[in-house]
């Protein structure tokens, strides 16, 4: 058998073997157009040494043979579905939709004879054909994801054609497996439907990116659709509906219940259809002819007109940069309960996580602008012009990651936007560690994969260097050519080049190559020689693997100051090592690679604390002395520390204040013997124009000597910013002459702010404080968000210290929200404040059930790996 099989083995080797010879000599015979007549060579078989080689071609093949299985093509076109009408009602109990949809569509372009509609997990009726005023049954078969549905005869693209039926979808059923982005696959949610958690309100809100809106209503769930639609929805008449388009009737039953009407004049992809439905209150404001409303849960409206307040110049600016006025006829934004991601893009009407749901008090340190804008620049990037494939999905999320930028550079100043772009260069960075692919990559396992980093992050650098590189003329008035060309329609990224390339005048394949169609990002090696210091000598290096990574054509800023004026020169870097002669002219000893942080690339130029204290004393950009500040931090610079610290202090750029503040409050000693530093520090609690920046200044007042401040805290403690009152009540928790008295925690143990309530819950556990069982339940109840997480580890040191006051019903809590949160950070959480109660057999054996259902991998390694060691300990 063995001997049989080498020769099977050998033959099909040869036969291979010659093809490809064969295929090899035809292609240069090709190209050779007049040759002397060539002696003939003698072929000879592969010998045993060959079979290496032949299995390194056998692996090719297999290798491209899966490639061009396993694309991840446009999904095709059979049907144009044209408009949407669906007729819904909900079964609050059974967390099901009933429906029933009318579908007008017609063949894209060949005859067609088969539809084939979305629909997962659905209850059918019949199917009709309505033609005129008749209809007719069609015969259809069901797989519980699609609905293939057979016409009584083929039709042309010139015939348009209708469908029509009911239905009862049920989202619940088969959900779950989420991603990062998105945690839930429902399609449709329904948030305590029976009214049964206190505290919560009942509410239903929809989720359909990237193909779960077939969960609630069959389409064809795929982002080069498009459609227009009109829904009626039928609802208890104490709810507020909302969706896509305008509110054009409503109609009253007389039973508790009526009826509305939203329509949707204009074309969407089926992912951005939405609804929201419950007791919602609403701030109205406009921008220009274009009503914009803000819907909250009742109590929270004087919070969502200041979280919101910046939508109407947020509109007006975006209009005015891109020379399109905003697209559609209304532009709402709902704050919903237990939502699955952070915010998504509905078009005009954008759905937001419940963490912007504020009071008016709370709302004062809103720090959200940066996911408002987001969201509305999507209606523009996302809506009005739709990514055509998950593979493009950069063409979304990297625009509407990049409006950030844009946002914060229009109102609050270059420096602000520099840090948000640091930031996600960073972010992308951490995920090069473990991940590179393509931005546009046609591979993937699931179009939920796409939701990463490199989409987002990676993304809205690279549209901010290519800006750089255009010009802002170039670059705006590319974007416009690119949305007035492809508005209301789906588009590939070369959609996105060519409308630069037309009005720039160059080719640019080679940005769109190495950025888009490849991955990876330069790491880039300088030396700086001033042995001249008229003309310094840059020598730059490409360091990337190059077998993985492309070696990049990449503009770089040098710059340089003379005196108070600051000058650069663009070097193009574009091979694996240049030397480029600045010409400076007036001698320097000190050049910038990037200072302006403008490029996607890991940077290394020696440095020392002595020229990154320069830097800091040079530089007129703040987020070059933000990087400077930062390094000698991370470096343990003591010495050139003590010099920039009481200077950064008094920085423009209230995030260098704000790091210098952080690094005092790890250092106070610096305090006991500078009073001056001191004084410098209590000025800026006291009248520094950034709350946060005067909330991190109380905070190194407490670490240094909270009894010499305990009068300020008092007074500081009454403040209307919760940053600032909860920085005062930990400093006044901090003082031991005198001692906080229990009745003025008592006082601001009424708060649900979690920066009152974390002080009042460190006071309780370390005092200690027994009896306060109910007032830990209470407020992890009302608490959410980050506020919610940072409780977690309060709530179970209590319980474990005092478990007579409820461990069992706290125990219980914990893996209810290990279990069933929808946020992955809070399951995390909610697990590592269960490890408090580990010295408990019977906890650890609940913990390790709870684990077993975890879907996501990190957090199931987690899990794992935590429990792994509390077996070996016990």
């Amino acid at each position: 058998m063995i001997t049989q099989r080498t020769r099977i083995s050998k033959k099909s080797n040869w036969i291979l073997f010659l093809f490809l010879l064969i295929t090899v000599w035809s292609c240069k015979t090709n190209q050779v157009t007049e040759t002397e007549p060539q002696a003939e060579e003698e072929l000879t078989l592969p010998e045993e040494d060959d079979d290496l080689d032949s299995l390194a071609i056998l692996n090719l093949i297999a290798k491209k043979e899966n490639e061009i299985a396993d694309y991840r093509a446009s999904a095709k076109r059979d049907f144009d579905l044209l408009h949407t009408e669906l007729d819904l009602a909900f079964d609050w109990e059974r967390q099901a939709v009933i429906g029933h949809t009318k579908l007008t569509l017609k063949p894209f372009f060949d005859p067609q004879k088969v539809l084939i509609l979305d629909a997962q997990d659905f209850e059918l009726k019949e199917i009709k054909l309505v033609e005129k005023s008749t209809q007719s049954s069609l015969a259809y078969r069901y797989n519980e994801q699609q609905i293939t549905i057979y016409l009584p005869k083929e039709y042309s693209r010139a015939d348009t054609i209708q469908i029509e039926f009911d239905y009862t979808a049920f989202p619940e059923k088969n959900a779950g497996n989420g991603n990062s982005a998105i945690s839930d696959t429902k399609g449709l949610y329904f948030i305590d439907p029976l009214d049964t958690i206190p505290g919560k309100p009942t509410m239903i809100w929809t989720q359909g990116e990237t193909e779960h809106n077939s969960k609630w209503f069959p389409t064809i769930d795929k982002p080069n659709e498009r459609f227009t639609q009109v829904f009626k929805l039928t609802v208890p008449d104490s709810m507020i509906s909302i969706s896509n388009g305008e509110l054009i009737k409503q109609e009253k039953f007389g039973n508790g219940l009526r009826k509305d009407h939203w329509e949707m004049k204009l074309p969407q992809a089926p992912y951005l259809a939405a609804i929201a439905i419950g007791n919602f209150g609403k701030v109205e404001s406009s921008w220009k002819d274009i009503p914009l409303g803000y819907y909250v849960e009742k109590g929270y409206e004087k919070g969502a007109a200041k979280v919101f307040k910046n939508t109407p110049d947020m509109v007006g600016f975006f209009s005015d940069l891109l020379g399109v006025k905003y697209p559609w006829p209304k532009y709402d934004q709902i704050v919903v309960r237990d939502f699955v991601s952070g915010a998504m893009e509905n078009t005009t009407a954008s759905i937001f996580m419940e963490e912007l749901r504020l009071t008016e008090r709370e709302a004062i340190d809103s720090e959200w602008d940066y996911i408002i804008a987001h969201e509305l620049f999507h209606q523009w990037f996302g809506d009005y012009v739709t990514t055509e494939s998950w593979s493009n999905l950069t063409l979304n999320e990297a625009f509407a990651n990049y409006s950030e930028f844009l946002w914060n550079e229009y109102k609050y100043g270059r420096d602000e936007a520099k840090l948000k772009l640091v930031t996600e260069t960073e972010t992308y960075f951490e995920e090069s560690e473990s991940k590179q692919v393509d931005l546009i990559r046609f591979f993937y396992g699931d179009s939920e994969d796409m939701f990463d980093s490199h989409s987002y992050s990676k993304g809205g650098v690279i549209l901010h260097m290519l800006r750089e590189f255009l010009g802002d003329e170039k670059f705006f008035e590319g974007l416009n050519l690119y949305l007035k060309t492809h508005a209301f329609q789906s588009v590939e990224v070369h959609d996105l080049r060519l409308a630069f390339e037309k009005v720039s005048g160059e080719d640019l394949n080679w940005f769109f190559n190495q950025w888009f169609l490849d991955k990876g990002h330069p790491e880039l090696y300088f030396e700086a020689d001033y042995s001249q210091p008229g003309n310094v000598l840059i020598s730059a290096y490409q360091m990337q693997d190059l077998a993985k990574t492309p070696l990049f054509k990449l503009p770089v800023e040098i710059s340089w100051y003379e005196g108070e004026t600051r000058k650069s020169k663009t070097l193009l870097v574009e091979r694996a090592f240049q030397q480029f002669a600045l010409e400076n002219n007036t001698p320097v000893d000190l050049v910038y690679i990037d200072e302006a942080k403008d490029l996607l690339a890991k940077i290394s130029l020696e440095s020392t604390p002595k020229k990154m204290l320069k830097q800091f004393n040079q530089s007129q950009l703040g987020i070059a002395r933000y990087e400077a500040l930062d390094s000698l931090v991370a470096w343990e610079a003591k010495e050139e520390l003590r010099v920039i610290i009481p200077i950064a202090l008094e920085d423009k750029f209230w995030s260098v204040r704000e790091s210098a503040l952080a690094y005092l409050q790890g250092n106070p000693e610096m305090l006991g013997s500078n009073s001056e530093l001191e004084e410098k520090v209590y000025r800026i609690a006291e009248s520094d124009i950034r709350n946060s920046v005067k909330a991190g200044a109380i905070d190194v007042l407490a670490d240094f000597n909270a009894d010499k401040y305990h009068s300020s805290f008092l007074r500081m403690v009454n403040d209307s910013s919760y940053l600032i009152a909860g920085s005062a009540l930990m400093g006044l928790m901090s003082a031991t002459d005198p001692k906080v008295s229990p009745e003025l925690v008592e006082r601001f143990a009424a708060e649900d702010n979690f920066r009152m309530v974390i002080p009042v819950a460190d006071y309780y556990i370390t005092t200690p404080v027994a009896g306060k069982g109910d007032w830990f339940q209470k407020k992890i109840e009302k608490l959410s968000g980050e506020g919610y997480y940072f409780f977690l580890g309060y709530y179970s040191e209590y319980f474990s210290r005092f478990p007579e006051e409820g461990k069992g019903r706290a125990v219980e809590y914990l893996l209810g929200i290990m279990r069933n949160d929808s946020k992955k950070f809070i399951r995390l959480g909610a697990f590592q404040a269960l490890l408090g109660f580990s010295d408990d057999q019977e906890v650890v054996k609940k913990i390790t059930e709870s684990a077993s259902h975890e879907t996501d991998s990190d957090l199931k390694n987690y899990f794992s790996y935590f429990m792994e060691t509390l077996k070996d300990e016990n």
